[in-house]
């Protein structure tokens, strides 16, 4: 647990970095239990234009590292839950997935690093730390890690197509106009296609809410989504997995 530590942090940096003309955008994966440095490191990054996820503990963390992918994960050592960095960390490089690790830690012991690095991590930053310093390290990664590949941009279920740039869909080439909350539900239900994805889990990604698990905003987005993408075609994709969730499949 970090909560007694106090992260240094110059949000400053992320300004400069877009005058001078900022790099491809990635997707980064930010797992981190202390709030307070979630909230600057989150706040930071996206300022800086990327896109980012977060967990605050290994068992979502893990769940994410490896059912998303991502340019970075910025991970904590220390989690709740069972499940600490290194675990989630060793998991990844046991599925085969070299996807650039940078360990946040509060533990700068010599050997703690050395075995942060050995597990396969990337690189090691100790708390507290400078977010423009976190930053440059975490944007060497994503030039690293992935020096020929683009970022997604173009998402497709069936005949159901997402284009993140230009923010349209289309479903059997014809253009749905969604808001953009639906469009955000949406999204995650493609990128989570074949898989029940729960109500609390839209509550955290789509709204970023943390509480109130009843409420029914859930359900009344989902709705209108349907309306839309479901009831002028022959065929339905979103589907009410009873006392579950919901899940997208294109048969």
């Amino acid at each position: 647990m970090t909560a007694s530590l106090k992260p240094v942090f110059f949000l400053t940096g992320t300004a400069r970095l877009r005058s001078e003309g900022r790099k491809t955008t990635m997707r980064i994966l930010l797992v981190e239990d202390d709030p307070t440095v979630r909230a600057f490191v989150l706040k930071g990054l996206r300022e800086a234009g990327h896109v980012v996820d977060e967990a605050d503990n290994g068992k979502d963390g893990l769940f994410l590292a490896v059912s998303e992918n991502y340019d970075v994960v910025i991970l904590d050592r220390m989690l709740p839950g069972g499940i600490d960095g290194l675990r989630i960390l060793e998991t990844l490089r046991g599925q085969k997935n070299a996807t650039p690790v940078l360990l946040l830690s509060a533990l700068a012991d010599v050997d703690e690093r050395v075995a942060g690095l050995k597990a396969g991590g990337d690189d090691y930053m100790t708390k507290p730390f400078a977010f423009s310093e976190l930053l440059a390290r975490v944007e060497a990664l994503g030039r690293r890690g992935r020096p020929e590949s683009a970022p997604q941009t173009r998402l497709v279920v069936g005949d159901l197509e997402m284009d993140l740039l230009s923010r349209t869909v289309k479903r059997g080439g014809e253009k749905i106009d969604l808001q953009p909350r639906e469009f955000r539900l949406l999204e995650f239900l493609i990128r989570h296609a074949g898989q029940v994805v729960t109500r609390t889990m839209l509550l955290e990604r789509v709204w970023d809410y943390h509480f109130d698990p009843q409420t029914n905003v859930i359900d009344v987005h989902v709705s209108r989504l349907r309306q839309k993408v479901d009831k002028p075609f022959d065929k339905a994709m979103i589907h009410t997995i009873r006392n579950a969730g919901y899940i997208l499949r294109a048969d």
